[in-house]
């Protein structure tokens, strides 16, 4: 069976960064008549509830889902080379009401933030714990997240860089400001994948890939208010995580316990990187979350929360991330990717391996 390869990842984030290298191998690619499969992350522009195009994805899960497709047309032998884009100017191309508009996809009576406390009641309650203890952990998670950060901005983690100060302070009962997504960033990546065949065609060394060695889905029927209970239980994260791991033929919890691995956690808020260490068995249960944080950095990027979050994209901007920071690293040689997909329904897990 060929291998499906993350040959070349860009991005760029507000005024920095260069989709160039992605580009210009993507021409060469259709100089020499090979023909590239394009996946398409949509933005938020794109009314929620319209009908999905084909080969376009939708909500926080949409490149996972387009990384599993990726790799099922190049290993399939469908195609050679395949795509997947994503753009979002949340910060330039909206003015401030279109955008909150946009994004109250559960209507004018359930808000986002009531969702996620909502969200957050029924997990607490599931799993016997009180709202101090749900608190401690997403003072810990931010934390966690800083700590990451940090490493991105070259330990110079200087006040401009965080959020203002009223962001600490609480926007419902269960969490503040910073535990949320911030999504005020304009962003546009792209991935290319293809056969060893073709990297090698393109001059493309191993040491510059990535194998996209497990992809796993698990969604539920339905989202929003009437599903809540169902997310919570987050077993179709777990069937997501271990169908990844199978695939990859990997213990990701015991290679990243190990110090062997990557981790990038969907973090829009607390309960999903939560449930996320839970459903992974990287913690067996809540009180052992802030001992655990302490030890392992869940982001590469600061999280949604200071890395902030593109809408649709943050999983891409992860993966992108990904494909650059375990292709440089001498210590690591799997890195996983959480996506999640509106309030929770959709979870996706990718494995990536490096080549050599």
């Amino acid at each position: 069976m060929t291998q499906a390869l993350i040959i070349a990842a860009a991005k760029t984030v507000d005024d920095s960064g260069s989709l160039k290298h992605c580009l210009d191998l993507e021409a060469t690619l259709h100089q020499q008549g090979i023909g590239v499969t394009e996946l398409v992350i949509d933005p938020l522009s794109t009314p929620w509830h319209s009908p999905l195009e084909p080969h376009h994805y939708r909500s926080g899960c949409g490149p996972i889902e387009a990384l599993a497709d990726a790799r099922q047309l190049i290993i399939s032998g469908a195609t050679d080379a395949v795509v997947i884009s994503g753009k979002d100017m949340l910060r330039s191309g909206y003015e401030r009401q279109q955008r909150l508009d946009l994004m109250a996809i559960y209507g004018d009576d359930y808000p986002l933030t009531t969702a996620y406390n909502e969200l957050a009641e029924r997990f607490i309650h599931r799993h016997g714990a009180d709202a101090q203890l749900f608190q401690q952990l997403a003072h810990h998670l931010f934390e966690n997240y800083k700590c990451s950060y940090r490493n991105v901005v070259s330990d110079h983690l200087s006040a401009e860089l965080l959020p203002d100060e009223r962001w600490y302070n609480h926007i419902t009962p269960l969490f503040r400001g910073v535990d949320c997504a911030n999504p005020l960033i304009d962003f546009s990546g792209r991935l290319l994948l293809s056969t060893p065949e073709v990297a090698r065609q393109l001059s493309v060394t191993p040491r510059e890939c990535l194998e996209v060695a497990g992809v796993g889905l698990g969604f539920l029927p339905g989202d929003g208010q009437q599903h809540v209970e169902d997310i919570v239980s987050y077993e179709h994260l777990q069937t997501a995580y271990r169908t990844a791991c199978e695939q990859a033929d990997t213990d990701f919890a015991r290679a990243f316990r190990n110090g062997d691995a990557l981790l990038e956690v969907y973090t829009c808020y607390p309960v999903v990187p939560i449930a996320f260490l839970l459903t992974s068995g990287l913690v067996d249960l809540l009180e052992q979350v802030p001992a655990f944080l302490e030890q392992h950095l869940i982001t590469i990027t600061g999280g949604m929360n200071l890395a902030k979050g593109p809408w649709n994209n943050p999983a891409l901007n992860s993966l992108i991330e990904m494909h650059q920071q375990l292709t440089d690293s001498t210590d690591h040689h799997v890195g996983a990717v959480h996506g999640n997909g509106g309030l929770g329904y959709k979870q996706g897990v990718a494995i990536l391996k490096k080549c050599l």
